[in-house]
């Protein structure tokens, strides 16, 4: 913590305020780059286009300016339909992401709002670059001349990789390079449907030199680095599509926890194929499968593992080859019964004299093996002319068994058991036993009494009752009746076997009517019985606002409001308010739906927490208001310019500003308690900062930290003081970063990062300058002008220029603004003796159209009017880089700006590069071509000089 124990005598104690409403200004926001890019193209149909290898890391920040700080969130459109954005959401400043795949391309947006106009949204298309390895599959024909004995044979090698940007292909057949024309026995071509996206080498009528070793090298041109890839196919005279064999009937039939062996071998192709086993449409196989040398291992099989097994073999030649089988696994499940009364007469009951038919059904598997048999009071029954037994054509009602007993009698009375099994055994086999009797009659359906409708409070546990009579007992159906709504377990319907439907947690929305139904299943197969059960749910008053917070200064009036917003019953009973545990006010509401409780003066103890709570039968609502004089926080000023500075090699000072926000709603504030610490450090060092006026909202307050230790960052928080006591504090990270004004000796700008230095584009001009390399500039509409490289020569470098090319016409102009630097004398108190800075920058002027470069000092508060230019140039001046230097005297802050004007046609591409601000006066200023087009006075003179001269020593002779 060295250099921080002295820290709070080393605090300036200068409080500087600056009236300036303008300070709030909505966002702007600029999207630069710092990770692994390759390329970024930065105008290319009005888009950015960021290029980056996969696995590389993707770092984009997003810049702001704006007061109050701006909210910043990233968020990113699909590079795919299937790639959602629901997972890429970041609320900070910089997006970063390690080894990114190319599913994560597609176009990035920052979006900054601070509550100011509308939200600010910048975008990057990040194009994900990749190259898989390729394959290469082979397809043949054999045609047969019918008159001749012979055949012929062609060979199709087919070639794809997977890539971004577009793969280009080239085969080789050992080391011979394949090419069209090369060999009249090989065609090379894309199929027109696949443009681009594969590349086939034709053999024709094979000939023994075509059994080669063929490779395919694909080639994305080595961009962001990417190396060809190449993959190699031997082709002999025994190259063969692959052949297969399964050694398992099919279907297979098994019971559960069997074990299962699939095996599968190859019985032809060249090379050898490989085997994969997979299940239904090319699915996952079972977790507990074990796959071994082609044969399929299924342990202790269940009904979740039954279906569609399939051995593919591959071997990229032909297509490949697939065998498959069905597993079958025996079950029996869902046992249910239903009685008929005769259907010849109009009556529900069963009678004496009248026919009956029990229905038996339940779900097997594999059906075909299903087998029912029929017993009486245990004894098994027989098919005969009384006691009819079939089974329904499975098409219209599977797995399903009648007994259709005709004239019954007393003595047919009894318990009839319907049994269910399987032909193969080893599925334990299901019985129903239904009873016909005296007492066998159809359902009756009730709603008890004082159950309809059923009342009950939000949250609660409630059951909806109907009482079903009847022997024997069907199952109840319990679905919405008053509207297409889901049942509260989100289904269409619920089953109940005791007639009750139990609702846990109920809530407001299952309010209304529920019909109960009988169903067919295990009753009478007669007309269903129905009946509807209402159910309401009372909840207590919504109300608004559920919690505020009011912020007011001592001696002022405070008004309160709750309102209702909804409530069942909605007709309220009281209401009370409450400030901690002491009642204000409280009564009746009657017509109204909102009530107000009023402070006039407010009172030190009148600040605290109030309560409205407004109640009725099923509970209260509450509304908190928390009434307090605390100070709302300072909003840190984040774009002031050039904040640091620095005096003495190890140590930086801090230019800190702040706006308070809504300074007039609380008492005035009197003092800031500043806290400063080391990043990473535990103790605060403090100091108070007394502040003598009122502020105004909109006030820019100035304080500067010294003696800051190089390169350390700060943590700064800062809380407002004013007769309450404190307020909402702030913090915000300090660090240390090169200061660029000209009074640290130097500002530099080669233009090769994206922020460009904070230069600025001139928003009155008629168009901006823009930032190329040589390595991406499209000269499609720019021949002959414009350099081949930055001023160094390199192709690779950056500089920014003019784009004459259409729509710009003769004479519009393009300005580019430096950042502002302020002026730093030895007496900040005088401007006396103005310092010189030498500002020089190199220029490109290349083209039989160049108009003219111009290059501007503007000082604050100087008008746009009175600006001239400090340097000029117009007209060809051949193809390389030449240096300006001018000297400049500002008496202010200022800024230096460079003006490009185009010329009478297309071919007046201006570049610069490497502009420089130092200070003192410009040493070797290169003359300005302009001016040494003729001759200056003096070389007339000395030219006078020597004729004079010469002419005297003539005439001694």
């Amino acid at each position: 913590m060295d250099g921080m124990i002295s820290l709070l005598g080393l605090l300036s104690l200068g409080l500087e305020g600056i009236y300036c409403q303008g300070v709030y200004a909505p966002p702007t926001v600029r999207i630069v780059h710092s990770g692994h890019a390759c390329n970024v193209e930065e105008e290319r149909y009005s888009e950015r286009v960021y290029t980056i290898r996969e696995g590389e890391t993707l770092e984009l920040t997003c810049l702001v300016t704006g007061h109050p700080r701006p909210q910043i969130r990233w968020t990113k459109t699909a590079g795919s339909v299937s790639d959602r954005f629901q997972d890429s959401s970041v609320f900070n400043e910089t997006l970063h992401i390690t080894k990114i795949q190319r599913h994560q391309g597609g176009r990035y947006y920052c979006k900054a709002e601070n509550g100011l106009a509308s939200p600010a949204i910048k975008s990057i298309r990040v194009d994900v670059y990749y190259l898989d390895p390729p394959v290469v599959t082979v397809h043949q024909s054999i045609g047969e001349a019918k008159e001749q004995f012979y055949y012929e044979r062609t060979v199709f090698l087919r070639c794809v990789a997977n890539s971004n940007p577009p793969v280009r292909y080239s085969w080789h057949r050992g080391r011979e390079v394949l090419s069209q024309g090369s060999d009249k026995g090989v065609e090379i071509y894309e199929p027109f449907f696949t443009q681009g996206e594969t590349k086939i080498l034709k053999l024709k009528n094979l000939r023994p030199k075509d059994y080669a070793n063929y490779s395919c090298v694909a080639s994305v041109r080595n961009v962001c680095g990417i190396p060809d890839t190449n993959i190699i196919f031997q082709l002999t005279n025994k190259t063969a599509s692959p052949s297969i064999k399964l050694l398992v009937e099919d279907p297979i039939v098994v019971n559960p926890g069997q074990m299962v062996a699939l095996v599968c071998i190859t019985t032809a192709g060249e090379p050898h194929p490989t085997l994969n086993w997979t299940t239904g449409g090319g699915g996952a196989l079972p977790e507990r499968s074990q796959v071994k040398d082609g044969t399929l291992t299924l342990r202790e099989i269940s009904s979740d593992e039954a279906g569609v097994y399939s051995c593919v073999a591959s071997n990229n030649v032909g297509n490949p080859a697939k065998k498959s089988t069905t597993i079958i696994v025996r079950a029996l499940k869902k046992g249910r019964f239903w009685i008929t009364p005769d259907p010849y007469h109009n009556d529900d009951n069963i009678q004496i004299g009248r026919e009956v038919k029990i229905s038996c059904q339940v779900e097997a598997t594999p059906s075909e093996e299903l087998v029912f048999g029929w017993l009486k009071n245990g004894r098994t029954l027989r098919s005969s002319e009384r006691m009819v037994i079939t089974q329904t054509d499975p098409d219209i009602s599977p797995g399903t068994t009648n007994l259709d007993i005709i004239d019954l009698k007393f003595t047919d009375f009894g318990t009839y058991t319907c049994v269910a099994s399987l032909k193969h055994g080893g599925i334990p086999e299901i019985s129903i036993d239904v009873n016909i009797s005296s007492t066998t009659v159809p359902p009756s359906l009730t709603v008890p009494r004082g159950k309809s409708p059923l009342v009950a409070r939000e949250g609660e546990t409630v059951e909806l009752e109907c009482v079903v009579t009847g022997k024997p007992k069907p199952i109840l159906l319990w679905t919405r009746a008053d509207r297409e709504a889901p049942m509260p377990d989100g289904s269409a319907q619920m089953e109940s076997y005791d007639g009750v439907l139990r609702i846990v947690n109920v809530s407001r929305e299952m309010s209304g009517q529920y019909r109960c139904q009988t169903s067919q299943y295990n009753g009478f197969n007669v007309k269903p019985r129905e009946a509807v059960v209402e159910l309401i749910v009372q909840y207590p008053p919504t109300v608004e606002p559920a919690n505020m917070e009011i912020r007011q200064g001592l001696g002022r009036s405070v008004s309160m409001s709750c309102r209702v917003l909804r409530a069942h019953p909605s007709r309220v009973l009281r209401y009370e308010w409450r400030l901690g545990s002491k009642q204000l006010q409280s009564g009746h509401f009657d017509t109204r739906d909102e009530t107000e409780y009023s402070i006039h003066t407010l009172a030190r103890e009148n600040y605290g927490e109030y309560v409205c709570e407004i109640t009725n039968e099923a509970g209260a609502g509450r509304c908190v208001f928390n009434v307090t004089g605390r100070a709302h926080g300072p909003e840190f000023y984040y774009d002031t310019y050039s904040p640091i500075w620095q005096n003495r090699p190890r140590v930086y000072g801090f230019k800190l500003q702040w706006t308070q926000m809504n300074p007039d709603t609380v008492d005035r504030i009197v003092a800031y308690r500043l806290g400063i610490r080391q990043t990473g450090q535990q103790r605060w060092w403090e100091q108070e900062i007394p502040v003598e006026a009122p502020m105004r909202k909109g006030e820019l307050i100035t304080y500067n930290l010294t003696e800051l230790i190089r390169p350390e960052a700060y943590e700064v928080r800062l809380t407002p003081i004013t007769r309450f006591g404190e307020g909402d504090a702030a913090v915000r990270i300090v660090t240390y970063s090169a200061p660029i004004n000209p009074h640290l000796r130097e500002f530099h700008c080669s233009f090769e990062e994206e922020p460009i230095c904070m230069f600025t584009q001139e928003k009155n001009d008629d168009f901006d300058w823009t930032r190329h390399s040589a390595a991406t500039r499209d000269t499609k509409y720019t021949p002959n002008t414009g350099p081949s490289g930055d001023r160094t020569g390199s192709k690779q470098g950056f500089y920014m220029y003019i784009e004459t090319s259409r729509p710009r016409k003769q004479g519009d102009k393009a300005r580019l603004v430096s950042p502002i630097f302020n002026v730093a004398p030895k007496n900040p108190y005088s401007l006396t003796n103005p310092p010189a800075y030498c500002f020089s920058f190199y220029y490109h002027m290349y083209g039989k159209h160049i108009g003219t470069l111009n290059a501007f000092l503007k000082q604050k508060g100087q008008s746009a009017s009175a600006e001239s230019p400090v340097w000029t140039l117009n007209g060809n001046q051949g193809d390389r880089w030449r240096q300006a230097k001018v000297s400049i005297h500002p008496t202010a802050s200022f800024q230096v700006a460079i003006e490009g004007v185009r010329g009478p046609g297309i071919e007046g591409d201006i570049a610069i590069d490497d502009v420089v601000l130092e200070e003192g006066e410009c040493p070797n200023i290169p003359p300005n071509p302009e001016e040494s087009k003729a001759p200056p006075k003096e070389i007339h003179i000395w030219l006078l000089l020597v004729t004079v001269v010469m002419t005297l020593l003539r005439g001694q002779r």
